[in-house]
């Protein structure tokens, strides 16, 4: 169950190439707080340094270090004020390891349930038209609709009610989020 202080965390889910990044870029600009996700960012690092974290790699450890940094990013924002918008949660994490077919160690099962955020959480839905590859998501639109199905699944499972961001121009999506937040 969320307290207060994690009642006013909000968590945008689903595959890549939903749109979640640009939509969490319009709430940061409209002054909200965001917590970026961690894959893109550990992906980079990983592939500057040469280092085994990658998801075609070693995508236990990929997975370890995306909750180090979601744990982290939880922590920060305990004791801030004003609502919080996760660019993925601690669970996305156990639906990565379920795609990839690795067990969940019972240490992301405790962070899952002790790590809170408010019961809403927002899922955007594959998206054909705006979906593309870089060099960070290689994912197939394909994989992206996996993706998306696995997140319905671990937030379902793990007692979250799923919110489906419609597909429609970013402010009006952003809107859409912010009056659902209320």
């Amino acid at each position: 169950m969320a307290n207060d202080a994690t009642d006013r965390f909000f968590v945008l889910t689903g595959g890549p190439g939903s749109g979640k990044t640009t939509l969490l870029a319009a709430l940061a600009a409209a002054g909200h707080t965001v917590s970026p996700e961690a894959g893109r960012a550990i992906i980079r690092n990983q592939q500057a340094i040469g280092g085994p974290a990658l998801p075609s790699a070693d995508p236990a450890l990929y997975a370890e270090l995306m909750l180090a940094h979601d744990l982290a990013a939880h922590r920060r924002h305990l004791n801030g004020d004003g609502l919080v918008f996760f660019d993925r949660g601690i669970p996305d994490i156990a639906g990565y390891l379920d795609l990839v077919g690795l067990a969940r160690p019972a240490h992301l099962e405790r962070a899952i349930a002790c790590c809170r955020y408010n019961r809403r959480v927002f899922i955007c839905p594959p998206w054909p038209e705006i979906f593309t590859q870089d060099a960070e998501r290689r994912q197939t639109l394909e994989e992206a609709e996996r993706t998306h199905a696995a997140m319905v699944r671990i937030y379902d499972e793990t007692g979250y009610d799923l919110i489906e961001v419609p597909r429609l121009p970013t402010a009006e999506r952003a809107a859409f989020i912010l009056a659902s937040s209320a």
